[in-house]
C-alpha cells in the first residue's frame, strides 16, 4: 500500500510540475514578433511587427485562431503544445502566377503551401473579417503593415 501512494504521489508532482511548465511557457511568449521568414530570398517590403499581447490579451483573440495544426481539417493545436514558424508548413514563398491554358491554384491550395498567402489570409482576412462587423481592428491595406523603407 505505502509503495503504491508514494508511486501515486511521485505521478501528481511530476504532473504538477508539467502543468507549471506548459503555464509559464505560455506567459513567455515574446510580446513583439517580427514576421520574418526565411522562405524569401529578399524581403522587398518592411517587415510586420505583431505584438503578441495587444492581440491575445487586449483584443482576447484566443490562441488557436492564430496557431494551428491541421488534421483531418480540424485545428487541433491547444494552448501548450509547440509554436513552430509559419514557415515551417507553409514553406514556399509566394504563389505562381498559373501561365496561360494552366488551371490556377486555388485560394486554399495557396494557403496550405506559400507563406505570402497563409499570412495574408490568416492576418489581413482577420483584419478584414473585424472592418466589416464594424469592430475596432488592425490595418487591412499593404501600406499600412508595410510602410515604405526609409
Amino acid at each position: 500500500m505505502k509503495k503504491r501512494s508514494l508511486l501515486m504521489l511521485v505521478f501528481a508532482a511530476m504532473a504538477v510540475v508539467f502543468v507549471f511548465s506548459v503555464v509559464y511557457a505560455a506567459q513567455q511568449a515574446p510580446d513583439n514578433i517580427t514576421m520574418n521568414s526565411k522562405v524569401y530570398k529578399k524581403h522587398k517590403k518592411v517587415l510586420v511587427n505583431l505584438t503578441h499581447k495587444k492581440h491575445n490579451v487586449d483584443y482576447k483573440i484566443g490562441c488557436t485562431d492564430c496557431h494551428h495544426v491541421y488534421k483531418d481539417g480540424k485545428n487541433v493545436w491547444k494552448e501548450g503544445d509547440e509554436v513552430q514558424k509559419c514557415d515551417a508548413c507553409h514553406k514556399e514563398a509566394k504563389a505562381p502566377k498559373a501561365k496561360e491554358g494552366e488551371p490556377k491554384l486555388s485560394k486554399k491550395e495557396k494557403i496550405k503551401g506559400f507563406h505570402y498567402s497563409a499570412i495574408h489570409a490568416n492576418c489581413v482576412g482577420c483584419h478584414k473579417d473585424l472592418k466589416a462587423a464594424a469592430k475596432p481592428t488592425g490595418p487591412t491595406v499593404c501600406k499600412d503593415c508595410h510602410p515604405k523603407k526609409k
